[in-house]
């Protein structure tokens, strides 16, 4: 796959979550942690100070240029018009005529965190399943930690499900260290879940390696976009 087109997914810009999103940042939600119940409380997270939520969005024009160069329908192209439609809140099959998409953006993840006195805490990071394997977990928990430094956090923690490698190897590679076990955790099969944790993120050698990591995910999807659009 071609440089263009493996990053074609990528959010176009970080931003804070808002009230109008959360229909959009539930469903993400219920795709990615579908055995978790009961569902975030976002209202009331986005009203508790301690509290922070930020979306990864993608431009609704870009997407429909995606979805025009994908191919022949052979090629997946009819279900994935049917799928982008679905995130833009069209219910009903597209006419010949009609646009692929009818918003001004599209949210591709999510991500949560509480600060309480000198830790950030992660709460949640999700991408949907069509945009998985796009870098965009990753650009989420850059935006966390810039975010979390901004605020002089002295560290960040998260749980992860111990099953759940791919995200334990993300979090190691962002300085992220296994410090503690919460047995029994999760409540869909009482699964353990690892706590992990940074050393001081303000620390020199700890921001040395991460803009070394931030420069490395540039090379890697061709652009800067972890600044978080205020």
């Amino acid at each position: 796959m071609s440089p263009g087109r493996r990053n074609g997914y990528l959010p176009d810009y970080v931003r804070r979550m808002h009230l109008d999103d959360i229909d959009r940042v539930l469903e993400i939600d219920r795709e990615a942690f579908p055995t978790e119940w009961p569902p975030p409380n976002l209202k009331h997270e986005l009203d508790n100070q301690m509290a922070y939520y930020i979306v990864a969005c993608r431009s609704s024009e870009r997407i429909e240029e995606i979805v025009k160069q994908e191919g022949p329908p052979d090629n997946g192209f009819t279900g994935l018009l049917s799928r982008l439609r679905m995130l833009f809140g069209g219910n009903k099959p597209a006419a010949p005529t009609e646009p692929a998409v009818q918003s001004d953006e599209v949210i591709t993840g999510f991500a949560g965190f509480w600060i309480m006195v000198d830790e950030a805490h992660i709460t949640s990071i999700a991408s949907r399943g069509i945009y998985r394997g796009q870098g965009i977990g990753e650009l989420l928990l850059q935006t966390v930690i810039d975010m979390a430094a901004e605020r002089k956090v002295r560290i960040v923690t998260l749980e992860v499900r111990v099953s759940n490698s791919v995200a334990q190897n993300l979090y190691t590679k962002y300085g992220f260290n296994k410090v503690g076990m919460r047995r029994g955790y999760y409540t869909d099969n009482r699964e353990d879940a690892l706590i992990m944790s940074t050393d001081r993120i303000n620390s020199a050698e700890f921001q040395k390696n991460f803009t070394e990591l931030r420069q490395n995910y540039r090379i890697k999807w061709g652009a800067d976009r972890y600044q978080l659009v205020r």
